[in-house]
C-alpha cells in the first residue's frame, strides 16, 4: 500500500510554480475607486446643474430675489395664464437699464366692492428697448390694464401674488416686444384704495 500524505502538512508547490496571487483584493480596490469617482462626478454634475439652472442670483439689495411663489404657476392659483410665466432662474442675467413705465390706475375685479389699484412700475431690460417701449406704448398700456383689471384684491395682496403679477407683466411685455428683453419688473408704487 502506498503511504498517504499527512493531512496537516501544507502542499509544497513545485519548483517552477508560483504561489497563487490574491486577485480578489485588487478587484475590490478598483471597484471602490470607481465608486468614489462616480460619487464625486455626480456631486459635481449636480452642483453645476444647480449653479447654472436652479440658482437664483441675489437681488441688488443683498437679499434673495426668489420666493416659492416665483416657481409656481398661474394654474396653482386657479387661473390659466395665456403668456408663459417664467421662473427667475429662467430669465437671462443682466445688468441692463431700468426704464420707467407710466403709472396705471385700474379697477380691480373684486366682488366685495370697488377697489382701485394704482401701480407704478419700472422694468429692467437686457437691451436698449426705450424706443420700442415708447413705440408700443398703447399696446403695453392695454396689455397691463387688461391683466390688472382681471385681478382681484385677494390675488394681489399677498407677496406671492405680487411676485406672480411681476412675472405676468414681464411675460406680456416680452410678448409685445417679440423677444425676452424684459428681465425683471419692479413695483415703485402699489396702492389699493
Amino acid at each position: 500500500m502506498a503511504k498517504e500524505a499527512p493531512k496537516n502538512v501544507p502542499a509544497v508547490p513545485a519548483e517552477g510554480a508560483e504561489a497563487p496571487k490574491k486577485k480578489g483584493s485588487k478587484v475590490k480596490k478598483i471597484i471602490i475607486i470607481i465608486a468614489i469617482l462616480l460619487i464625486i462626478l455626480s456631486a459635481g454634475g449636480g452642483g453645476a446643474y444647480w449653479w447654472l439652472y436652479l440658482r437664483v442670483p441675489p437681488s441688488p439689495d443683498g437679499g434673495s430675489a426668489a420666493s416659492s411663489a416665483q416657481h409656481g404657476s398661474a394654474a396653482s392659483h386657479g387661473k390659466e395664464s395665456s403668456p408663459r410665466v417664467e421662473r427667475v432662474s429662467d430669465l437671462p442675467r443682466s445688468a441692463g437699464k431700468v426704464l420707467p413705465l407710466p403709472q396705471f390706475v385700474v379697477n380691480l375685479a373684486d366682488p366685495a366692492g370697488k377697489r382701485i389699484l394704482r401701480l407704478g412700475m419700472e422694468v429692467e431690460a437686457n437691451a436698449d428697448v426705450a424706443k420700442e417701449l415708447q413705440a408700443n406704448d398703447a399696446r403695453i398700456r392695454d396689455a397691463v390694464i387688461t391683466l390688472l383689471a382681471g385681478k382681484s384684491f385677494a390675488e394681489v395682496q399677498s407677496p406671492e401674488g405680487k411676485v406672480l403679477l411681476r412675472a405676468e407683466v414681464a411675460a406680456r411685455l416680452n410678448q409685445i416686444l417679440g423677444a425676452p428683453r424684459i428681465v425683471r419688473v419692479y413695483f415703485t408704487e402699489f396702492v389699493v384704495d
